[in-house]
């Protein structure tokens, strides 16, 4: 099986085999890859365009992917891209391999491990403006998944599969708005310190809830 850590010209094995399994579907152009990996909820990926293209160079170079270049009438040439037998050996061989655990290296909560040193209204402050994005982002994700297409169903089993990770992509920030929510109600039940640090104090704009 492949090694999870390996690369493959300086290409994360993540995004070279997130293109193999897009093709595995149909053939795309680069630009369509690149609205598909935009569109994806389950896997957002906040790469540039370049890494995508040059995953593409990578892919085609080592034979996982051909490339078909289709002239257009007063528009540039569409280069489309075809995963090959051997692209599909290398993916079953990468879904196949031991999967990770997720890590929870979140910014905020990095941020938050070191806010003894803010007053009870500049951490209640900070709290409430994490908690307003989390609340934009599933809304933003829900609205998503209203209007979008659904993912590839060339089976019932697949089409279940991927409507479960979107569903679980909106989860993860249900469960992050929550645990910052039993933060807030536990920081807001501790005594405020002499010194004017410790608790925490509300935005003044929703009462403190």
């Amino acid at each position: 099986m492949l090694d999870r850590n390996m690369q493959t010209k300086g290409t994360p094995m993540s995004i070279r085999h997130a293109i193999l399994g897009f093709l595995s579907r149909q053939p795309y152009t680069g630009y369509e890859l690149k609205k598909l990996f935009a569109d994806a909820l389950s896997f957002h990926w906040s790469g540039n365009n370049n890494q995508i293209y040059g995953a593409l160079i990578d892919l085609h170079g080592s034979g996982a992917v051909t490339i078909e270049i289709l002239q257009q009438e007063k528009l540039p040439a569409r280069k489309v891209y075809t995963i090959t037998d051997q692209g599909r050996e290398e993916l079953r061989a990468w879904v196949l391999s031991e999967p990770e655990l997720p890590v929870p290296r979140v910014m905020a909560r990095t941020q938050l491990a070191w806010a003894e040193c803010l007053s009870p209204k500049e951490l209640g402050e900070l709290l409430v403006t994490y908690r307003r994005k989390l609340e934009d982002q599933i809304l933003m994700y829900r609205e998503t998944l209203r209007r979008k297409p659904r993912g590839p169903a060339r089976s019932p089993r697949e089409e279940l599969i991927w409507r479960s990770l979107d569903e679980g992509a909106v989860a993860y920030y249900e469960g992050e708005l929550a645990w910052v929510e039993g933060l807030r109600d536990a920081l807001a039940a501790l005594p405020t310190a002499v010194d004017g640090v410790g608790g925490v104090a509300g935005d003044g704009t929703d009462g403190g809830a």
